[in-house]
């Protein structure tokens, strides 16, 4: 420390650690605001994009998160958003390319895998459908949605009977549930089932308004 006797207290002289220092500072809060900034743009941009989906605008739900896409297309959240948008907007292919690239990025989680099923049913690629739901199943037995896709494509290709057995094991959890009650149905009225009609009864109970119920009767 260098004393001026004219000042009450201590001028410190820059030092080559003091200068790493304000440095350091400095990065840091230049980090903080661009950070922020880019925060900023990835909710402004997703906001825009739900807003979009929201009214059945599912191009420019997309367009909107591109320039996103261009500065991250490894992002696992964004290729996953791509690929339901673009299922959305029965882009089927692109769909399912979007799907492929999340479940490269994140090969443990089951949202594309689920996606790509949906795909295969929306296509009616039935078999295929049942293969990959059935891949679901081996590490999540009781998976609602990959049980769900699995009866679907087992009732498109009139496989009633190994379809019964999944809609009964998820009956057991979920008794009053709604889509795999109609699942139900849809086995009952194919295989010719007596009890076909109360069960209509007891889902309109549970769902008066149901309109594959008031379809079917």
């Amino acid at each position: 420390m260098v004393h001026f006797l004219w000042l009450h207290s201590p001028i410190p002289i820059p030092t080559k650690s003091s200068y790493m220092r304000k440095a350091i500072i400095f990065f840091c809060f230049t980090f903080f605001l661009l950070a922020q900034h880019v925060d900023e743009e990835i909710k402004v941009s997703y906001t825009k994009s739900y807003t979009f989906e929201s009214v059945g605008n599912y191009r420019e739900a997309i367009k909107v998160l591109t320039p996103l896409y261009t500065k991250y297309p490894k992002g696992y959240v964004l290729n996953l958003r791509f690929a339901w948008l673009f299922y959305l907007d029965k882009k089927y292919s692109d769909a399912q390319k979007y799907y492929q690239k999340a479940s490269v990025l994140k090969p443990d989680a089951l949202d594309p895998k689920l996606g790509l099923v949906r795909v295969l049913l929306a296509t009616f690629t039935f078999e295929e459908a049942e293969q990959k739901a059935y891949e679901i199943l081996k590490k999540d037995y009781y998976n609602y949605y990959a049980n769900l896709y699995a009866t679907q494509a087992l009732n498109a290709q009139k496989k009633y009977d190994a379809s019964l057995i999944i809609v009964q094991k998820m009956l057991a959890l979920y008794p009053t549930d709604i889509s795999y009650l109609e699942l139900l149905a849809v086995i009952y009225k194919e295989t010719n089932h007596s009890y076909l009609h109360e069960l209509y009864e007891n889902i309109l109970i549970l769902d008066p308004n149901n309109t594959f119920v008031k379809n079917n009767m």
